[in-house]
């Protein structure tokens, strides 16, 4: 089918489901100027819905947040309506019910008696395959995945997914739809997890490993990635989106992709959920609810003391600024610092113990092979700048002296840390978790699921990364990333770890001019 030259502006839009997400898109529409029908299975939940919203932006409107008289053109707008049949003349349909696959068929199925074969059916699924749901339905043509974010209204991100039998000029009428709607649109194949629900596993899993292993808690794992600048940790993140839907949807993902281990969910977060400790909901999950922010225990640290010469090595940017924190923390003490761009590894020797940071081998791995037993690995530190205090992992070789376990700490502190020691595990926390998530969004591409600049403009603003994951990757460099998961690859073996062919052997990995794929 083809959508016609103007495309959908100005279309009658139904939207079915007079839930929280079907209320924010059916204002969403409306404050574009569209006329909207609101549905819903429950009688009178659409009229409540409306009744809700009025409330709602009536009170934006008396603080001054939004004018008047947008909120009453906004109202004037939605119609609820208590029959499909009312929106006989919709233009575009956007369901918002309930997940499953026979429901949303059922719907689309009797839609087709009902709208015009030009009408465009979308499906705001987050996880269900467009193309299952198209199938069967006598215009398969015109059914296009919508994938919202909530709070509608407030999310920017809208993933416009196509299914097998999508035209694209349907999907390109819905990209365009969403930009006039103040959107950002990204293209998405229909596969398990479309992007952000995909590419955002490892943020999750490595968490749910880490912690499985005894290797850190999760308040030191919710510091250090905040420190990151993740807007929230994984471990409270789980606990606000609830460990029954986090691990339903990682289920999902991985049943989806016919059992792939790098998708395995966790027995730790299963046991959560088992327990009805389902987050914030429950009012316990990884924390207790209500409670006061989470925080990293301090610990007490020793003063560094260079009883040696103290030698800033690397010539990356990161080894740059510690060259620059550590000639800070020196000035005033009347102690040199001297420099050696060479040598194939960043961070800080004193005398002959190293403090590295981490390429993925543990801290015991770098001291058996430089025979060396006083040896720390630190994490990778905040870009691009080190601020004051800043939680990092580390983690100190099992042979190294009483001494350099004190020392370890101490110089991280100098150079403007707050040092969490955490289990002598590879890659540690923040390396691990970004090499991961870069990994994904490359198999993603490489796979025709999304764009470079798609993936890194949906994970931005879906999920609040601070950066996407081809950001990271040019920062950081395809080699670096490379080593921290061929180090957990041999850390851990089996496929969790596995280089995704595009970053291996890639060639360019520069984001793409565009949003479309």
């Amino acid at each position: 089918m083809a959508t016609s030259d103007q495309g959908l502006a100005g279309t009658t839009i139904l939207v079915v489901g007079a839930g929280i997400m079907g209320a924010g898109i059916a204002q969403v529409a409306a404050q574009a100027g569209h006329a909207v029908k609101l549905f819903d299975l429950r009688d009178g939940a659409a009229a409540a819905a409306k009744a809700q919203l009025a409330v709602n932006l009536q009170a934006l409107a008396a603080k001054g947040k939004v004018d008047a008289e947008q909120v009453e053109r906004t109202l004037s707008l939605i119609e609820a309506v208590g029959t499909l049949g009312a929106a006989a003349d919709a233009g575009l349909v956007i369901e918002a019910i309930v997940e499953r696959l026979d429901a949303k068929r059922a719907l689309f199925r009797e839609l087709e008696s009902i709208v015009a074969s030009s009408c465009v059916l979308a499906t705001n699924t987050s996880s269900i395959s467009v193309t299952a749901i198209a199938n069967g339905l006598s215009h398969p043509r015109r059914v296009v995945g919508m994938h919202f974010f909530n709070p509608v209204p407030l999310m920017k991100l809208v993933e416009v997914i196509s299914g097998l039998h999508t035209d694209a000029a349907v999907a390109a009428a819905i990209f365009d739809l969403c930009k006039t709607w103040g959107k950002v649109a990204v293209h998405a194949k229909s596969t398990p997890g479309f992007i952000v629900n995909r590419v955002a596993r490892p943020y999750y899993a490595e968490a749910l490993a880490l912690l499985q292993e005894q290797a850190t808690t999760p308040a030191v794992l919710d510091a250090c990635l905040r420190a990151a600048g993740f807007r929230m940790g994984p471990c409270e993140l789980m606990d606000l989106i609830g460990h029954d839907t986090n691990f339903a949807v990682t289920q999902s993902v991985f049943e989806a992709n016919f059992f792939d281990r790098r998708y395995t969910p966790s027995l730790l977060q299963r046991e959560l959920v088992e327990a009805g400790w389902l987050g914030r909901k429950t009012g316990r999950g990884f924390y207790l609810y209500p409670s006061t922010a989470q925080t990293a225990q301090e610990r007490p640290i020793d003063a560094a003391t260079p009883s040696a010469e103290v030698t800033v090595h690397g010539q990356c940017t990161i080894a740059a600024q510690l060259a620059d924190a550590a000639q800070a923390w020196a000035a005033s003490r009347g102690v040199r610092i001297a420099r050696q761009a060479q040598g194939g590894w960043t961070g800080l020797s004193v005398g002959s113990a190293r403090l590295v940071l981490t390429d993925g081998r543990r801290a015991g791995e770098i001291s058996a092979a430089l025979s060396l037993p006083d040896v720390a690995v630190f994490d990778r530190p905040p870009r691009p700048t080190l601020p004051n205090a800043s939680p990092l992992a580390y983690a100190v070789a099992e042979g190294a002296s009483a001494a350099w376990q004190a020392q370890a700490p101490a110089w991280l502190a100098a150079l403007g840390f707050a040092p969490q020691r955490v289990a002598d595990t590879p890659a540690l926390l923040v390396a691990r978790t970004l090499a991961m998530l870069i990994n994904e969004a490359c198999d993603a591409v490489q796979q025709g699921v999304c764009t470079t600049q798609g993936v890194d403009a949906a994970m931005k603003l879906g999920v609040n990364y601070p950066a996407g994951p081809f950001e990271w990757l040019a920062a950081w460099g395809a080699a670096d990333v490379l080593r921290i998961l061929d180090a957990l690859d041999a850390g851990y073996r089996g496929e969790r770890y596995r280089v995704s062919p595009r970053l291996r052997h890639g060639g360019d990995i520069r984001p793409d001019p565009g949003l479309h794929s």
